[in-house]
């Protein structure tokens, strides 16, 4: 047989493929000549040959038929062999695969090699690939070489030990002994080493880091010589001496120094000479200056080290270089909780951020941004943040406007500036704001009395003629709606009122009923308005019934609803028009989350919300109101049992509400008006005077329904004494975070054949910590005694941003429905 070519030719031959089909012919073709040499036993070139292999593999060729030739060349006596053997194995093998398990014994000779290299070849291998049974059987032989005097297979020996470690943990201790003499060592690779498997050690285990604390001050020591040593030409890179050591010892000192006062105090100097001997003009100094500002916030550092290491992160902000900026902006967001001040003196430069051309950058910027706003900078911030906004990319508008209004109804200096900056975002922005910011400005407008004649004048400004930004002309039909008499009257002090007519007001709304741009709930925002101004206008009514009579054979069938009822209330129920249609009062914020106009608390109705939900919407019986969502899908269609009448004035009309009303979900259809059939009374009769519960309860466990991003929600399960069919659910809400969750809501439904009321919760705020708990109740009838299932929907504020989930629970306990 012809002597195969070498690699290099080979690799010069693949080159010259002009094609990817030419190339896998050829590699087809020197593969058929490797497999007939590997049958024939060929000794002579079977190094070559899976050299060649190899450089197949990191083409991306299957290359696995020489698993069992490397096996071969690590055999041999051979150097050459060996290292390719070896080479191979790192490659080819791996623990998934039971043939590497065949090579344990040659590791096991070459480890006892009277040649280092031989040794080295065996550690890196065992490094790289060793499953937990090689590493346990190799650990003995691993821990000699550690103790040995030779530097090379010291340093070799000490990262074996961590990928030793890695596999199996239990061997920790095996490694205590020698580990301890490492750090004496002059050679800086066996340093390094050390320094990574000492790292490993503390990160794995709290014994080995309480006992390697004492080693702080040797560390300390090491790292002072590195600053303070003059020129090394063997360690030097860019001026710098051995920054790959400095890095490792930083993060080391930053987990020996977590939580521990001795350690910290140990390192407060040697990190402050660090921060402020290091060259920045090169990358190399960045990084370093970069792992110790890591350092210096994450143990328990001095005040002055604090506003050192956030100005250094200042200093980044400045640099060309993309990849220092964006650090440093997630840096700062990390570290602005706890060092609000020494964040905002670099506010200007953090805002410039805002103007950069990449998009990470920008995004790190506006979360930082948000999170320096406070009552003493809100305006100038809300300035640069709404011209971010007015130019920045549509990925960011939802985000960046969701943020403009927490901060603006946080700190807003007073209310006609609240409301200038939302209608800002809201023409900005425009249909890219959440769906929450219409019902959250209606509520800041229904509150803000004296403002109502200003905002209703510049919502009519800012809709004349563009109906493209849909919650814009939403809030604006719901003002004109409500306050449409002080747009005509032309009374506002604020600015120079306008004069507009009746029929121009009417004209407006009608524009956005036949508007292609308006969407079918802003259509309905329309008709509502236009109902209202029956009885704010005078001389316009007949030509609004005209309005409303047309609307009634609408294909929107939303919008014929609303027609069909309002033109009821026109004919049949004249005399109750001008009391139905009174203008709202001042509404009591429950929560964030939900519509204001039907306001849904997060539990039972208080009587002056419940006061405020807008007949007009639809004159629907009691029993209609108390229809749930079907969530869980299902035959089962059996009528929801009306809820008798309470002699409770906070569960006024007696209405349970559509607790998901909002949440639209695939195969969960709405269940039909309940008829009004004689049924027992509901669940929450006998329990408004007697909260007793039975001894049945006493032995049903509790559940966790939700435990996600740290907020964990727990069931127990209390049954009634007055209706054995009602189980009482208490609620408990946990936040393991380090941040408060805020505007926590919590809603529920269930099949067409239970029926279900939340109360009101304890409180909105989950406390960081799992410092406290938010409690809220949960009744149930489960009249046929079926298994019960539940769909949750979470909804609060973490970290500036507005989170939102769903579950579904079906792990309740046979003696909770049974």
């Amino acid at each position: 047989m012809p002597a195969p070519i070498r690699l290099r030719e080979l690799i010069r031959t693949i080159r010259t493929a002009r094609t990817q089909a030419e190339e896998r012919e050829m590699i087809q073709k020197e593969c058929a000549a490797i497999r007939s040499s590997f049958r024939e036993e060929d000794n002579t070139y079977r190094c070559r040959n899976v050299a060649k292999l190899l450089y197949m593999h990191m083409l991306g060729y299957p290359a696995h038929f020489g698993q069992l030739e490397c096996l071969k060349l690590i055999a041999s006596q051979k150097f050459t062999d060996k290292r390719i053997g070896y080479l191979g194995a790192m490659l080819l093998l791996d623990e998934r695969q039971d043939v590497h398990l065949l090579m344990t014994n040659c590791i096991k000779n070459d480890l006892n090699h009277s040649t280092q290299y031989v040794q080295g070849l065996a550690l890196c291998t065992l490094g790289c690939m060793g499953s937990s049974e090689m590493c346990r059987d190799l650990a003995g032989e691993v821990e000699k070489l550690l103790k040995t005097s030779n530097s090379y297979l010291r340093k070799k020996a000490a990262l074996c030990a961590v990928h030793v470690i890695r596999k199996v943990p239990e061997l920790m201790e095996m490694f205590l002994p020698a580990t301890k003499n490492l750090l004496n060592e002059k050679n800086h690779g066996v340093l390094h080493t050390s320094v990574v498997l000492l790292t490993e050690m503390c990160e794995r285990s709290p014994d080995m880091l309480a006992h390697f604390r004492k080693l702080v001050p040797q560390l300390v020591r090491i790292l002072k010589n590195l600053i303070m040593s003059g020129y090394s030409p063997e360690h030097d890179v860019s001026g710098i001496s051995d920054p790959f050591l400095q890095v490792r010892i930083l993060r080391l000192l930053r987990i020996l120094g977590r939580n521990d006062d001795d350690s910290s105090e140990a390192m407060n100097d040697i990190l402050a000479q660090v921060a402020t001997n290091t060259e920045t003009s090169k990358n190399v100094g960045n990084a370093i200056l970069y792992e110790t500002v890591l350092t210096i916030m994450d143990i328990k550092s001095e005040s002055g080290l604090r506003v050192l290491a956030i100005n250094i992160l200042g200093r980044f902000l400045l640099n060309n270089d993309k990849n220092i900026r964006y650090v440093a902006l997630t840096s700062l967001l990390k570290t602005v909780q706890t060092d609000h001040n020494a964040v905002q003196r670099h506010r200007s430069t953090i805002v410039d951020c805002l103007k950069d051309l990449d998009v990470s950058i920008k995004r790190r910027a506006m979360e930082l941004s948000f999170a320096l706003v406070n009552g003493n900078n809100v305006r100038g911030m809300m300035k640069e943040l709404l011209y971010f906004l007015d130019s920045c990319e549509p990925e960011f508008k939802a985000d960046c406007a969701s943020g403009i209004f927490l901060a603006a109804e946080k700190y807003a200096p007073s209310k006609r500036w609240h409301i200038d900056t939302i209608m800002r975002v809201l023409t900005t922005a425009g249909s890219y704001v959440r769906d929450d910011a219409v019902p959250n400005l209606i509520q800041l407008i229904t509150n803000s009395v004296e403002m109502h004649a200003y905002t209703v004048q510049r919502l009519y400004k800012a809709i004349l003629g563009d109906y493209s930004q849909q919650p814009l002309v939403q809030v604006a039909s719901w003002c004109i709606g409500e306050y449409g008499d002080l747009l005509v009257s032309g009374q506002c002090e604020e600015e120079e009122p306008i004069q507009v007519t009746e029929d121009e007001v009417l004209d407006i709304l009608e524009s956005v009923l036949i508007s292609n741009m308006s969407a079918s709930v802003t259509r309905g925002y329309a008709l509502t308005a236009i109902m209202k101004l029956s009885t704010r206008f005078t001389c316009t009514v007949n030509r609004i019934k005209k309005v409303v009579s047309i609307y009634g054979s609408s294909i929107d069938v939303e919008l014929q609803q609303r027609a069909v009822e309002y033109n009821a209330l026109f004919k049949k129920y004249d005399h109750m028009r001008p009391a139905l249609l009174e203008r709202m009062p001042v509404m009591e914020k429950a929560t964030t989350n939900g519509p204001t106009e039907i306001v849904q608390t997060n539990g039972e109705t208080e009587p002056a919300v419940l006061e405020t939900k807008p007949p007009p919407t639809g004159l629907q019986s009691t029993s209609q109101a108390n229809d749930l969502l079907d969530l869980l899908g299902g035959n089962d269609i059996a009528p929801v049992i009306p809820t008798a009448p309470s002699s409770k004035p906070a569960s006024a009309g007696g209405e349970l509400l559509d607790l998901l009303g909002d949440l639209n979900l695939p195969g969960s259809p709405v269940s039909a008006p309940a008829p009004q059939i004689s049924q027992p009374p509901f669940l929450l009769d006998g329990l408004s005077s007697q909260p007793l519960f039975n001894d049945l309860a006493a032995g049903i466990p509790s559940i966790t329904a939700y435990s996600k991003n740290g907020l964990k929600i727990d069931f127990t399960f209390e049954r009634s004494n007055t209706n054995p069919s009602v189980t009482v659910i208490t609620i408990q809400a946990s936040n393991s975070t380090e941040l408060d969750m805020t505007d926590f809501v919590f809603q529920a439904a269930v099949p067409k054949t239970f029926q279900l009321q939340l109360l009101s919760p304890s409180s909105s705020v989950i406390p960081a910590f799992n410092s406290g708990t938010i409690t809220q109740v949960i009744k149930v009838l489960n009249p046929q005694k079926q298994q019960l299932r539940m769909r949750i929907k979470l909804t609060y504020n973490h970290k500036g941003s507005a989170m939102q989930d769903l579950a579904e629970v079906n792990n309740f306990p046979p003696q909770s429905w049974q």
